[in-house]
């Protein structure tokens, strides 16, 4: 009975957890570049030290916890905006940008140019070009004035003479990105690596890879789960209320 009720109280926190991933994802389903979460479940079973053989009691100690969660790293639809200064990534490469905190990776190319002729991010944030070697880390980029092209391998130039070069990443192959919001990423130095199958379209912007639909079912479907476990938990609650009040006096 107890293992029944703590096996009730693990699934229902997982699935509070993993329904706060999917209002996220919901939340942001219009946000350029974003990246949705995909909660990800493993079993623990408490044995308490010991085998538990029978498959009843197997079902009963089995818990169901959230171990965390993956970045979908699907690309979105590439939309039009007719802006110079809107760029989308066709491939699975990354801008670079800095931060006061850290450098980060995004896909969002809702770009602007700040008072000091630098290009940056709808944030505020720089955004960086190549660097002169592999070594070196990449530097701001600044713009000249009047019409702005940018080639698709991310050559700047305006006039016909050219301005720099947007500074484009790739993610080796396994790499977990970590959400930093304002659809940043982080993942270590060492599987950052420069990008081979990247194109910038330029005047595009790129859009959420959150399926609309699908994470709204799914919320319906967690919210469900979480209100069966919440009723089983009172369910257990009020047969150990009764157990101790009624039958424990027995004995």
């Amino acid at each position: 009975m107890g293992s029944g009720y703590y096996a009730a109280c693990a699934g229902l926190r997982a699935q509070t957890q993993a329904l706060e991933l999917i209002a996220s994802n919901v939340a942001n389903i219009s946000t350029t570049g974003f990246r949705g979460q995909q909660p990800i479940f493993r079993s623990l079973l408490a044995s308490a030290g010991h085998q538990i053989g029978d498959p009843l009691n197997h079902a009963i100690n089995d818990f169901g916890v959230l171990e965390g969660s993956r970045t979908d790293l699907s690309t979105g639809n590439l939309e039009r905006t007719g802006n110079s200064l809107d760029l989308a990534i066709e491939g699975k490469g990354f801008f670079v940008v800095k931060t006061r905190e850290a450098t980060f990776y995004t896909r969002n190319g809702n770009f602007r140019v700040s008072a000091q002729g630098q290009l940056t991010t709808a944030a505020g944030d720089l955004v960086l070009g190549e660097p002169e070697s592999p070594k070196k880390p990449g530097l701001p980029i600044i713009l000249p004035s009047g019409e702005i092209s940018i080639s698709p391998d991310g050559t700047i130039s305006s006039g016909g003479a050219v301005a720099g070069k947007l500074q484009i990443i790739e993610f080796a192959p396994g790499t977990v990105p970590v959400p930093e919001g304002n659809s940043y990423y982080s993942v270590p130095a060492i599987a950052v690596g420069p990008a081979t199958d990247s194109n910038i379209r330029q005047s595009m912007l790129e859009s959420s890879n959150v399926n609309s639909v699908k994470a709204v079912v799914d919320m319906i479907a967690v919210q469900r789960h979480a209100e069966m476990l919440e009723r089983a938990m009172t369910v257990f609650a009020s047969n150990l209320d009764h157990i101790a009040a009624n039958d424990l006096p027995k004995l």
